[in-house]
């Protein structure tokens, strides 16, 4: 675990994966004809019709350079942490919402187990995946929230419209900005892979993530790069490696949640 006075010195300047293998493919006494025989003529057509049209989906992002026109709204300087809902509140005001951050940060499901430290480690906290964890605005330590509580802020103004994205492949994600809706995705302070990590306990389960985590806004892409909204930097459009960010946005469980 990292001492406090580290965790304090990394936290202010940064603003605000993992899946189960596949399964491998098991074995079948049946012969081919035999499986072919069990498979309706029609079945087989829509699955081809599928198959075809998921294809034609993915050479479609290879080919496509989209690039949104989001509003561009900054976290700083009331919500030191709020690097999530400052993102979301941009997405939201694309679809034609008008919210604005303090109202998201107000609303957004909050953790509010309280920061237990140890001789400057942390050894109890909050759990993100269910709420906000920490203080937001900065005044006290604050961390992150993850996609749950955010989709479940886009269904409250977007009735039945959210869209969470998380462990898709990233593909998909650019498939769904292609039709003009940009995401909520999460990554780091400078789209690297993370290398902060920390972990403490929270109701008996270990939470291991990275401190230097962000959330930003997708708003396009082209054959080698991504287009971002960060709401720490408030720059619009920053142009980052679409290799690059593909890398930190897996680290980080491949978060990404939107709107239709």
């Amino acid at each position: 675990m990292r001492k406090l006075l580290f965790i304090s010195l990394l936290i202010p300047l940064l603003g605000c994966g993992h899946s189960e293998p596949a399964s491998p493919v098991q074995e079948t006494d049946m012969n081919s004809k035999e499986l072919t025989a069990q498979i309706p003529v029609k079945a087989k057509k829509d699955q081809q019709k599928v198959t075809a049209r998921h294809t034609e989906d993915a050479e479609a992002v290879k080919k496509t350079s989209v690039i949104i026109d989001v509003p561009l709204i900054r976290q700083n300087p009331e919500l030191k942490y709020g690097c999530e809902v400052t993102s979301l509140t941009m997405v939201l005001q694309h679809a034609g919402v008008q919210v604005g951050k303090m109202e998201l940060y107000n609303e957004v499901k909050k953790d509010n187990d309280p920061l237990i430290l140890s001789k400057g480690d942390i050894l109890k906290w909050g759990n993100p995946e269910e709420g906000f964890v920490g203080d937001m605005t900065g005044r006290n330590a604050g961390y992150a929230v993850f996609d749950k509580p955010i989709e479940e802020l886009v269904n409250k103004y977007l009735p039945g419209r959210a869209v969470n994205l998380t462990g898709r492949d990233f593909n998909e994600v650019l498939m769904h900005v292609s039709k003009g809706y940009p995401a909520v995705v999460w990554t780091t302070g400078d789209y690297r892979l993370p290398d902060r990590w920390e972990s403490w306990t929270h109701s008996g389960k270990t939470i291991k993530t990275p401190l230097d985590l962000h959330a930003v806004v997708l708003a396009g892409y082209d054959d080698q790069f991504v287009f971002l909204n960060d709401p720490l930097s408030g720059k619009k459009k920053v142009k980052v490696s679409k290799e690059r960010f593909i890398s930190s946005w897996k680290a980080l469980q491949s978060r990404a949640v939107s709107y239709q």
